[in-house]
């Protein structure tokens, strides 16, 4: 059985009767059992899946620091019982490559999304080279999210793709993979998709989907969340969008079964940053993972990129 998940994290999937409808019934704040070193670090990107008997994690851990480029991101595991209290690992499965210029994430491992095939994680993630202010989307592999081995590059930089990353993995109704990214261009987030006949790539880069709107809560920056809804004829992403001003919220849009069109797009965010806890927190809520229970969707959010909230959304 084939499954995605994650900013792309994904779950079971559910019958779509409609699309513009949806009640965000309630907000929880996500909290983490660990070291006193990670406690005290910011945690964001929560790639949120279930297995038999517990709610499983793939989590971005950042350093504090004044200093922007000695902020180094890491990915740890973590497991819980209830999805809203996670035991996090003190070792990250996914740690920053050496600090040469050669290394395609030695200034930062992010924003991990998980896809499982056949006995194999397949995890996409973010690498940062701050020597030479690239980035990279990147792939590792493994029999559990414990024992991951990096795999390189699946998503070149580009003249035309800039600093791929934020990868949401699907599957169109043909079978094939779908790869939706964030990327650079013109001082703008954009929103690219690729294909491929495996789920590890090769990637064929296709044009996009959609852009942001003029004069919208999306008029300016554009990035990835998770895919719902898989295996019917319209799924739909929960995706973020952001003015020029960098003020991000998530709304959602859908798609045709094979990925080739929009079939309808929110008016108005869904979520938006409710629970910040400081008066100077970034004004950014930023949608990372969902599970399907029914009619209920949980989506696994980031706030203030720091803080992990869990939003229960239900079909009205």
């Amino acid at each position: 059985m084939l499954h995605g998940w994650g900013a792309g994290c994904l779950g079971r999937s559910m019958a779509l009767r409609s699309m513009n409808d949806f009640r965000l019934v309630r907000l929880d704040e996500v909290t983490f059992d660990s070291s006193d070193e990670l406690a005290a670090m910011y945690k964001l990107s929560p790639c949120v899946w279930q297995e038999p008997g517990r709610f499983e994690l793939l989590l971005r851990v950042v350093n504090r620091s004044e200093n922007a480029a000695e902020k180094i991101a890491r990915i740890h595991h973590g497991s819980s019982i209830d999805g809203l209290r996670f035991t996090l690992g003190d070792t990250p499965v996914i740690a920053p490559g050496p600090d040469v210029p050669g290394s395609y994430d030695s200034g930062g491992c992010e924003d991990p999304t998980v896809a499982h095939d056949r006995g194999i994680y397949y995890v996409y993630y973010s690498g940062w080279n701050e020597h030479l202010k690239r980035g990279e989307l990147l792939l590792a592999t493994g029999p559990d999210p414990e024992h991951l081995a990096k795999r390189g590059i699946a998503l070149h930089s580009t003249e035309e793709i800039v600093n791929p990353k934020e990868a949401t993995i699907t599957q169109a109704s043909d079978g094939t993979w779908r790869l939706f990214f964030e990327y650079a261009r013109e001082n703008k987030s954009r929103i690219g998709i690729a294909r491929s006949s495996h789920i590890m790539g090769p990637w064929e880069v296709l044009p996009p989907l959609f852009e942001a709107r003029s004069s919208m809560w999306d008029s300016w920056h554009l990035s990835t969340g998770p895919i719902v809804n898989v295996g019917t004829e319209s799924p739909f992403m929960f995706y973020n969008g952001a003015t020029a001003g960098a003020q991000w919220r998530i709304g959602w849009i859908a798609f045709d079964a094979s990925f080739t069109r929009v079939l309808s797009r929110s008016e108005e965010p869904l979520v938006v940053p409710a629970m910040q806890r400081n008066p100077d927190d970034s004004d950014i809520a930023f949608s990372a993972s969902a599970i399907e229970a029914g009619d209920t969707i949980y989506l696994y959010y980031s706030v203030a990129d720091q803080y992990v909230t869990r939003a229960t959304i239900q079909r009205r």
